[in-house]
């Protein structure tokens, strides 16, 4: 793939979608100590960059007069092909495992595509999609493993470029590779002294693998809450050309990526999907070395299950220290959890929970322990309500 494929998807999709410009955040430049600028993929069509190239390689079947496409896929894929087809008048069937959120069952089926559910997982729903494709003869839509799809994704590099031309860093989330493969392909034809840098969550790090062993590498499983890139096997083509183009792979952990979501939601007002804030959850947990560079994060989505949501909240809130859950063993009489509840709230320290618990063998009969989640504002007001708790008598720990 030549810069050439990705500057003509780029004028084919200039009518169709968004043009979500480059935006500084002072918040995350302070935090990061480098001039830190956001590519907000969750405001794109369909809340995802996925569009562009589901949209790029459905214009080019239309051209080639094609008018029935299936695809699988678990959420933002789905969308973004059921948008195109469409914009298109193309007819599209999408294979979703049995456990997509219903949320984003009913965003495909109301762009029109007809949806499928088949399998507990992307390799079940894609098993199924093959099996309708040779009943049918439909061209299948690769989610990331196809030239025409890249190109598509490598359009976020040349807006990019154009928003910001001395841009020294591009962060960027991977899964199966379509994103990172676009987009530091494109760069690197551009100009070589950008550097590009791929991100995924600890428990789907395939592409991290391949890149350190220079070969195609797969997992045997995948487990983390970025369900957005939760890949046990990248493509083929986009491993290669990320073996050849990009500059580094880092891994974050799923609490650096819900601390992440909670920032973005705090500081930014930006709803961003887990995979979507993995670039920022590397940056601001020192993965890549960016100490006074212009470095641009791309959040590739905001397809975020709102009942999913609260969970994550909760996730960032402990990863931060704002929450935090302790235990402690007390006398089991009338007014003793009042005299406790007294010490908590000297320390302005809001209590979320209480849970007792009276039955471990080695209690007595008039004791009990404790189990407290409370809300506080950091590590630091965490630390000095432990040690209130112990200096009135109360021998409390953190779990």
């Amino acid at each position: 793939m030549d810069e050439k494929a990705v500057e003509q998807a780029a004028h084919r999709l200039a009518p169709v979608i968004h043009n979500v410009r480059v935006t500084k955040s002072q918040t995350f430049s302070d935090m990061s100590g480098c001039e830190l600028y956001l590519k907000c993929e969750n405001r794109q069509k369909t809340g995802s960059f996925k569009v562009r190239g589901a949209y790029n390689k459905l214009a080019l079947c239309k051209e080639q007069g094609i008018c029935e496409v299936i695809a699988s896929s678990a959420g933002n894929h789905a969308q973004g092909v059921a948008y195109a087809s469409k914009c298109l008048g193309i007819h599209a069937t999408i294979v979703m495992p049995k456990s997509t959120p219903i949320a984003k069952v009913q965003a495909t089926a109301g762009y029109g595509a007809d949806v499928v559910l088949a399998g507990d997982c992307y390799d079940e729903a894609y098993a199924k999609a093959l099996e309708i494709q040779a009943e049918n003869q439909a061209v299948f839509i690769h989610p990331f493993d196809d030239e025409d799809v890249i190109a598509g994704q490598g359009t976020i590099a040349y807006e990019i470029l154009h928003d910001l031309p001395n841009v020294d860093i591009i962060v960027v989330p991977a899964g199966g590779g379509g994103l990172l493969s676009g987009i530091s392909a494109y760069v690197k034809a551009i100009n070589p002294r950008i550097q590009v840098i791929g991100v995924q969550a600890e428990g789907a790090d395939a592409i991290v693998n391949s890149y350190q062993k220079k070969q195609h590498c797969s997992t045997e499983s995948v487990n983390t809450i970025a369900d957005g890139i939760a890949v046990q096997n990248p493509g083929e083509k986009t491993v290669k050309i990320i073996n050849h183009c990009v500059d580094d792979m880092v891994r974050v952990s799923d609490d650096e990526i819900a601390d992440a979501i909670l920032l973005l939601l705090e500081r930014e007002k930006q709803v961003v999907e887990p995979s979507g804030a993995a670039s920022i959850a590397a940056l601001l947990n020192h993965k890549i070395q960016c100490a006074g560079k212009r470095v641009v994060c791309v959040l590739s989505g905001g397809n975020i299950d709102v009942s999913f949501i609260h969970k994550v909240v909760e996730k960032g809130l402990l990863t931060r220290g704002r929450n935090m859950k302790f235990k402690t063993l007390m006398q089991d009489v009338p007014g003793a959890l009042e005299q406790f509840c007294t010490v908590v709230r000297q320390q302005s320290a809001n209590i979320i929970e209480v849970q007792y618990d009276r039955f471990q063998a080695d209690l007595g009969l008039k004791e009990t322990i404790i189990h407290m989640a409370v809300e506080v504002s950091g590590r630091s007001h965490g630390e000095a309500l432990i040690q209130a708790l112990n200096e009135a008598g109360y021998h409390s720990e953190v779990e």
